[in-house]
């Protein structure tokens, strides 16, 4: 994720991140500028055409069409906030539950393991998510080496399977009471109601009639804009076009890339530093 200061107006105008959708957009506005001068050319300078001006036929049409990029520009966001709310989640409930482990007479050892298994937790719940198989990069002790990780199908729920195990070994052994499981038995849900939200936005794209609908209405209002709008503004029509192309294909591109935040593009969650930043928390808590 990029890290910026919203309050930087000059330095944002004029910076061109490789996630910035002007250089994206760059070959395509170019290709709709040729587009319209080939238009302009062929209607104003062979044709001579004196049909009557089609301008407020797009202005009508790019109003709605506005509000369905509104739509889906907000649903992008929506799914974006929710994933960010579950990973800060996931921050909470890290230290909520190391803090309370804390709290139990728990020696080094037994320590160190629910330290290495929380850490593993998030570190698989983050690779999962962008479909990585991770086992052999995980923390490993003598209790849960590394054959206890190989083959898993989903590791979070193999991980968070360990994490069980060693509560339940407290329980059975007297030390750990039904009401001291009850107190902890929150954060240890919410692991998994956490992984569970990210992979429903994960597996849950925007419903496909959608996408085609907005891509195709994108490709004929800009298309068909020089026909109407070269006999007004003549060759001036080529930059308005590419203007208008570039707002409307841009709304749809940043949409695109934050409906599914858990990758590594620039927009994507920070998932790399929250990671990091729930690691050195449970070091220092334990």
């Amino acid at each position: 994720m990029v890290i910026y200061n919203p309050k930087d107006w000059w330095r944002l105008i004029f910076a061109f991140h490789k996630s910035d959708t002007f250089r994206m957009m760059l070959p395509g506005m170019i290709g709709v500028a040729l587009f319209t001068g080939v238009v302009a050319y062929i209607e104003n300078d062979i044709f001579h055409v004196t049909f009557k001006n089609t301008t407020a036929i797009h202005t009508l049409i790019g109003f709605v069409l506005s509000m369905l990029l509104v739509f889906r520009t907000n649903t992008a966001y929506d799914r974006w906030w929710e994933g960010r709310k579950a990973w800060g989640s996931l921050v909470n409930n890290s230290r909520n539950l190391a803090l309370k482990l804390c709290t139990l007479s728990l020696n080094e050892t037994e320590k160190s393991i629910f330290t290495d298994l929380i850490t593993n937790y998030i570190f698989v719940a983050k690779e999962h998510l962008r479909g990585n198989l991770v086992a052999d990069q995980l923390l490993f002790n003598k209790v849960y080496g590394k054959d206890w990780y190989l083959n898993a199908l989903h590791l979070p729920n193999r991980t968070m399977k360990a994490i069980y195990t060693e509560v339940n070994k407290l329980y059975k052994s007297g030390r750990l009471s039904g009401d001291e499981l009850l107190y902890i038995n929150q954060e240890l849900r919410s692991f998994t109601d956490n992984i569970g939200i990210c992979e429903r936005i994960k597996r849950t794209p925007i419903p496909f009639s959608y996408s085609l609908f907005f891509k195709k209405i994108i490709f004929i209002y800009v298309f068909t804009m020089p026909i109407g709008f070269v006999r007004e503004f003549g060759y001036w029509a080529m930059p308005i076009v590419s203007l208008v192309f570039y707002v409307f294909g841009s709304i749809e591109l940043l949409a695109e890339e934050i409906e599914d935040p858990f990758g590594i593009d620039p927009n994507d969650l920070p998932t790399d530093q929250i990671f990091e930043t729930i690691k050195a928390n449970l070091e220092e808590i334990m």
